[in-house]
């Protein structure tokens, strides 16, 4: 009974990858075609946080995440401090505005960061790049969150639109992820000398293990039906063959080790949502996502920590300057700091620790693509990243002068180490930006666009 349950487990499983992993172009009508792979950023990855950041107070006190300066000689903000080490590899963007339309709201400003259309009525980026530069990875899309399901969370607590108004649903636990994206061939410690270890991924067809599942389910459909299934069918073998030999469709970098170990330090199902294994996860997320897409698997991908309006306690991350276990201070609790910068407000101070952790967990996935090896350079040099979150200062929730910082050379699309102000021009000119950073050379995107942003993306 038991293994009955375990197979159609895996049967369902097998369909609902299906959504993840074939491309959807054809449901949403051709794209303009990508120019040459190698003269584009090869990756784009997402970077979520929820709850703004310290911008400029409400008694008019200056922003204490904004860089300020010239293009090239800049001093960033403190809260932008664990980003010093790569400054030279980013470009920090300040006066981009998402629109008056819901302005002040954490739902709205979900809904527009990736779709930059109102109530989120459009596809995200991401979901768009997925489709024009990414239908050729065995992955199309990589959505990974980090408690992003929280309290059954769903609708606009989701950022990634793969329809007009209809958001999709992260994977919250590294180990679901792992075991989708690499065949769930890793055991949980490294195997000893001469100690067995399970079936190399690479020789066994998940969908020959579910084979009879899909005959009995066949021989009850119609003939209609039952063509469609021999076409999904087909659909799978090929996306089964493209990730057994990932070099051959996404691109395996030299420095890979396909599938990796991932720690996922002291995650278990019982505290899956304990706020003080968040660091885990996200940690375990973000070392996922570069994996995959070092291993050819992908070339978009999303990291959600969290969610907007968010309830996660980080007073209690052990380890962190945050840590406080005589009193609980939740994400969206200290973001309500008032109207000053006042440092004696217990939650200003929280606020403030918090907009560092952030930007520390941004720098850590630079480091780890920068780790890597790749062509003549390493992977943050062929990659296109964006850093984002749904308002501007936590306190006032506005939608003006986003925090937003775009970091990876595009191989050579982007001149990095700058600071770009932008005269309020809308975020969507940005997210064409990134499209043609990725080779997709699209004019417009979203309710308002204006083009790229000026001097931000090369060609």
């Amino acid at each position: 009974m038991l293994q009955d349950r375990a197979r159609r487990r895996t049967f369902l499983r097998l369909f609902g990858a299906a959504g993840l992993a074939l491309p959807l172009g054809r449901f949403f009508g051709a794209a303009r075609p990508a120019r040459a792979a190698e003269e584009y950023a090869k990756r784009l990855i997402v970077f979520y946080h929820p709850d703004g950041v310290a911008g400029v107070s409400q008694n008019g006190e200056p922003s204490l995440w904004h860089a300020t300066g010239s293009e090239h000689d800049f001093t960033l903000g403190p809260l932008q401090e664990p980003l010093a080490p790569y400054a030279d590899q980013c470009v920090f963007l300040n006066g981009l505005t998402m629109g008056p339309t819901d302005s002040g709201s954490h739902p709205g400003g979900a809904k527009k960061l990736l779709t930059a259309v109102d109530g989120g009525n459009g596809r995200s980026i991401d979901q768009v790049l997925a489709d024009a530069v990414g239908a050729d990875a065995p992955f199309r899309h990589v959505y990974l969150g980090a408690h992003a399901n929280a309290n059954n969370a769903s609708g606009d607590k989701h950022i990634s639109y793969a329809q007009p108004g209809q958001s999709i649903t992260p994977i919250d636990d590294p180990r679901s992820a792992f075991e989708l994206l690499f065949g769930g061939a890793q055991p949980s410690e490294p195997a000893q000398p001469g100690e067995p270890v399970g079936p190399d991924p690479r020789e066994v067809s998940v969908i020959d293990a579910v084979l009879a599942d899909v005959t009995s389910y066949r021989a009850r459909l119609g003939d209609v039906e039952r063509s469609k299934l021999d076409l999904h069918l087909e659909s799978l073998r090929e996306v089964e063959k493209r990730i057994k030999e990932p070099a051959g469709g996404g691109g395996q970098s030299p420095s890979a080790t396909c599938p990796p170990q991932l720690d996922v330090g002291g995650l278990t199902d019982e505290a899956f949502y304990d706020p003080a294994y968040f660091p885990d996860t996200l940690r375990a997320q973000t070392d996922l996502m570069v994996n995959a897409m070092a291993c050819g698997l992908t070339k978009v991908g999303v990291i959600q920590a969290s969610q907007h309006t968010s309830e996660l306690i980080m007073s209690r991350f052990p380890g962190t300057e945050m840590y406080d276990p005589a009193f609980d201070m939740r994400s969206h609790q200290a973001s309500h700091y008032g109207a000053a910068h006042d440092p004696t407000k217990r939650e200003f101070d929280a606020f403030v620790k918090q907009g560092r952790w952030w930007a520390s967990q941004f720098a850590y996935l630079l480091e780890q693509l920068k780790s890597r090896p790749e062509g003549e350079g390493n992977m943050l040099d062929h990659s296109v990243v964006l850093y984002c979150t749904e308002v501007c200062d936590g306190n006032t929730h506005l939608h003006d002068d986003m925090p937003f910082v775009v970091a990876g050379g595009a191989s050579g699309r982007i001149s990095t180490g700058r600071l770009l102000s932008t005269g309020g021009r809308r975020h969507a000119d940005l997210l064409i930006s990134l499209a043609r950073a990725m080779g997709h050379d699209i004019d417009a995107f979203g309710d308002a666009w204006g083009g790229p942003v000026p001097g931000l993306v090369d060609g």
